[in-house]
């Protein structure tokens, strides 16, 4: 809806009602719009923020707990970026007992960062943690896995080992999976028509320790060998 607003008479204005976790903390605001073209995820696209944004915590009553889930996974890589606190009160339970505020200060990360960089010129990449691996594998389990399951595979290879324990406990309580056996091939060859591919080599966003990062490039190579860590 929000690629049409845009496209339609070059712009036309549209309010954003997200009925899912995963859209309510991450696809409500940020203003990117896109659709898929020929298996590549938001091939086609544009920059495009709404009017106005209304999430409705009750919606999430009607979500199974897989979807639930999925949204939680976007909730995680903010935190485990950006605000150790919310990872720590994730472990802790918060989501159960104050899901609005969790909403929230999700939210409020990702607001941050795209006011600084509305466009993904510099900081706005912190957000793409999970994102590079998880779109291949998106792309290669043809609908089997959902997007937040693949975002939570893509962040356990590029989180440093001291804390990625503390990552996988926190997938594994929310029921996220933790090891993917797919076709390593055909995640690879979706993962090349990353917009922040470049010949050989990829830019992603590892996690050094809960709530920090860093931008690190790789060959293609590097990245065979973090995909392989899922299936450990």
């Amino acid at each position: 809806a929000g690629f049409a607003a845009a496209s339609y008479m070059r712009g036309v204005d549209f309010y954003n009602v997200p009925t899912t976790l995963l859209a309510g903390v991450d696809a409500s605001i940020g203003g990117k719009t896109a659709v898929n073209l020929a298996g590549v995820k938001n091939a086609v696209g544009a920059f495009f923020q709404p009017r106005g944004v209304l999430i409705d915590p009750d919606a999430l009553d009607t979500l199974p707990p897989r979807l639930v889930g999925e949204g939680l996974a976007e909730v995680i890589k903010m935190a485990a970026t950006s605000d150790a606190a919310l990872f720590d009160d994730l472990a802790n339970g918060l989501f159960a007992k104050e899901p609005e505020t969790v909403i929230l200060r999700a939210l409020a990360v990702k607001r941050g960062v795209v006011e600084r960089d509305e466009r993904e010129s510099g900081p706005r990449r912190v957000l793409n943690f999970g994102h590079t691996l998880g779109h291949g594998i998106e792309a290669a389990s043809h609908g089997a896995l959902y997007h937040g399951e693949c975002v939570a595979l893509g962040m356990i290879p590029f989180t440093a080992p001291a804390a990625r324990e503390k990552l996988l406990s926190l997938l594994t309580a929310f029921g996220l999976p933790t090891r993917f056996t797919g076709d390593e091939q055909a995640v690879l060859d979706a993962v090349r028509h990353d917009k922040k591919s470049a010949g050989d080599k990829i830019t992603v966003i590892t996690v050094p320790t809960i709530g920090t990062y860093r931008e690190e490039t790789l060959t293609f190579s590097q990245l065979r060998d973090a995909l392989r860590i899922l299936g450990r």
